[in-house]
């Protein structure tokens, strides 16, 4: 939580001029397994506003901003990081921009906001983090690039691997940031204000593809402890639909018989007593969220499982 007054400190910094503030959403959805990200400006930001004195929270505040962008309704919304660093936005030149970001849970459904609003595919943006078809073709290029830029400075060579899973690390779905960070201090992607190279996701304004990615890199942590993967599921669904919502997040394929034990351990669903036609083979079973697992959601200690092939 932020202390008392932060927002009436922040109010005269940007009234000398020397700071700006604003509320940012990341408002993420998984539609037909893909992972999306709500947009305006044709894709090259993410839906923000400032915080004014009529708005009696700050997520009231975001929520109003996301209704007058997007025309979408918000459901699951948590804070994720306050964002204050210098020289966050070339365009503010010696000021000082504090966003307060936002991560926010939904179902997709047509923007008709007039801030142009668009869904996005994550992977648009990080192609680099969808492994669910192996590893991407152009990881190898970003690793060169890295290399390259590493030259014989271990300690660089070393979060290279860390963060790319190279010489026997292991690739982590979590450091999607780390990952980011590693390709803008390179100067390898737009951003950075160097260079430009193709087929290294689409750019945002600012550093709202870095707050896309700690986004990310939250909401992949946070499947494993938490079920908040049910907030992007309709009333009902099939085992399989849950398990390809899970691993369109995570960028991972997803041991079935694994999944599925740990669903049933967890005792996080029940059966509808209705079947659903998959596209492929025979009706599946129909399930939803337990009540009593929706009543004590806000605890901690329930998961959904993250385990690979």
């Amino acid at each position: 939580m932020m202390p008392p007054g932060t927002w009436q400190r922040a109010d005269i910094r940007l009234a000398t001029g020397i700071a700006q503030a604003e509320l940012i959403a990341v408002l993420a959805a998984v539609t037909d397994e893909e992972p999306r990200v709500m947009t305006v400006a044709a894709g090259q930001a993410l839906p923000s506003g400032p915080f004014v004195s009529s708005h009696r929270s700050l997520q009231a505040g975001l929520r109003d901003w996301i209704e007058q962008q997007t025309g979408h309704p918000v459901g699951f919304l948590e804070q994720l990081y306050t964002f204050a660093d210098r020289d966050r936005d070339p365009e503010l030149a010696e000021a000082r921009r504090i966003s307060i970001s936002y991560l926010g849970l939904v179902r997709e459904q047509p923007a008709p906001g007039a801030d142009r609003p668009e869904w996005h595919g994550w992977y648009e943006y990080f192609p680099w983090e969808d492994r669910r078809a192996g590893v991407p073709p152009v990881v190898e290029r970003i690793v060169a690039e890295l290399a390259a830029w590493a030259g014989s400075k271990s300690g660089r060579r070393q979060r290279i691997d860390y963060a790319f899973g190279l010489n026997g690390q292991g690739w982590n779905e979590d450091l999607a940031l780390q990952r980011y960070e590693l390709l803008y201090e390179a100067g390898l992607v737009p951003e950075a204000g160097r260079r430009d190279l193709p087929g290294l996701g689409l750019p945002m304004r600012g550093d709202h593809r870095r707050i896309l990615a700690t986004g990310i890199a939250r909401l992949r942590a946070k499947i494993k402890y938490r079920p908040v993967a049910f907030e992007l599921m309709p009333e009902s669904f099939t085992l399989l639909r849950l398990q390809r919502t899970v691993e369109a997040l995570a960028g991972l394929r997803l041991h079935k018989s694994n999944f599925r034990r740990q669903i049933d351990q967890q005792e996080l669903i029940e059966e509808t007593g209705e079947m659903a036609a998959e596209t492929r083979g025979r009706p599946a079973m129909l399930y939803r969220y337990r009540a009593t697992v929706l009543e004590a959601r806000a605890l901690a200690g329930t998961r959904l499982p993250i385990s690979r092939n």
